[in-house]
């Protein structure tokens, strides 16, 4: 049995008709750029995280880029985040002339440890950016919490977070601003790069609907400097499709993620927590294991195709050399970088699929 890490061809079969619908629709009334079928599902999406306002964009990367400027961060500031996450999260803030100031994860849920955010606050701090990282969301309330005692804005990297939820509230309206990634490989995903910016802050909507489309207010007056920034509308007809089916896809996830529990309770690692207050939508279902390396190659030789999310952390990486960090400096960090392991989990999968990749990992341990 050939397993795949996540198996777009399956998800494609199950709503094709759908999907060729909708894409025929695109290229018949040649839509290619903005228009109706982008406004349609940023008003969906926006509904879907119950906020005021939705703001395509190109990808998850742009997003996050147009949120730090729409939250007027800018050069010298520094914004707090983690270093276990990609590196789309701090490239937007070096790009926005910021500089990332990492604090350490809490090693349950792999997301930063609000405690000890505080004590990385100083004057030149302007912003706080939580990673609800491989679909759990971080803990919010004492993050936010710490913003509001120092004027900080708090951005949401919900990359991996569609329809995780957070003490009742979805991802995307728990600090200031949201970001999402839709890469095809997402919980909610396109065929091809496309992202959005969700927020509640009149401002800041406004500011990045200008700043996504070249600081226009009608197609040959520019307000200000902006970007390219805008979404495939191709993406957009695709993503509204999607959509419909995002929740049963999220409990079907939920589902293998509680069976691969059960298999390897017992097992001589550890399985994903879910705090109390969370929501995990399980974007990707990720164990640690002793001898990670060696296990992986093993799977992969055994055509089960498990990942690595991340295996060098942030502050650890060649483009940081910069900020002067050393192995040690994020301790849970590193820890969780030497022996995460992602194991094949999407909503297609079958109890026969889970069992084998179980069955496959219990037997090397």
């Amino acid at each position: 049995m050939k397993v795949p890490l996540v198996d777009l061809k399956a998800q494609y079969a199950a709503i094709k008709d759908e999907i060729d619908t909708a894409m025929r629709a695109i290229v018949e009334n040649a839509t290619f750029i903005m228009g109706e079928p982008v406004k349609r599902f940023d008003a969906a999406f926006a509904a879907y995280c119950t906020a005021r306002h939705c703001i395509g964009t190109s990808s998850g990367t742009t997003a996050l880029h147009l949120a730090l400027l729409a939250c007027d961060i800018r050069p010298g500031d520094e914004v707090i985040t983690t270093p276990h996450t990609f590196i789309a999260t701090t490239e937007a803030i070096s790009h926005a002339g910021a500089d990332p100031v990492f604090v350490d994860i809490d090693p349950a849920t792999y997301t930063v440890d609000p405690e000890k955010i505080a004590k990385a606050v100083t004057p030149r701090t302007k912003a706080i950016l939580p990673v609800h990282l491989y679909g759990h969301p971080a803990d919010m309330d004492p993050i936010v919490e710490v913003a509001r005692a120092h004027g900080l804005k708090v951005i949401e990297d919900a990359a991996q977070a569609h329809g995780a939820e957070y003490k009742g509230r979805r991802a995307g309206v728990l600090g200031d601003v949201a970001v999402f990634s839709f890469f095809p490989g997402k919980n909610l995903g396109a065929y091809g790069d496309s992202g959005a910016l969700v927020t509640n802050d009149d401002d800041v909507a406004e500011r990045a609907r200008l700043l996504v489309n070249h600081g226009r207010k009608s197609k040959y007056e520019h307000l200000i400097e902006g970007y390219n920034y805008r979404p495939d509308a191709l993406q957009s007809a695709i993503l509204e499709v999607k959509l419909r089916h995002l929740d049963s896809w999220t409990e079907q996830r939920r589902a293998h993620a509680a069976r691969y529990d059960r298999l390897l309770h017992g097992a001589s690692l550890t399985t994903p927590v879910q705090a109390p207050w969370a929501k995990h939508v399980y974007h990707l279902y990720v164990v640690c294991v002793p001898d990670r390396d060696s296990i992986l190659k093993r799977l992969q030789q055994d055509a089960i195709e498990a990942g690595i999310h991340y295996p060098i952390p942030l502050h650890l990486q060649p483009a940081y050399s910069r900020l002067g960090h050393r192995e040690g400096d994020f301790p849970a960090t590193e820890e969780a970088a030497g022996s995460v392991l992602s194991l094949p989990l999407y909503p297609e999968m079958t109890a026969e699929i889970v069992d084998f990749v179980a069955g496959s990992l219990r037997a090397l341990l």
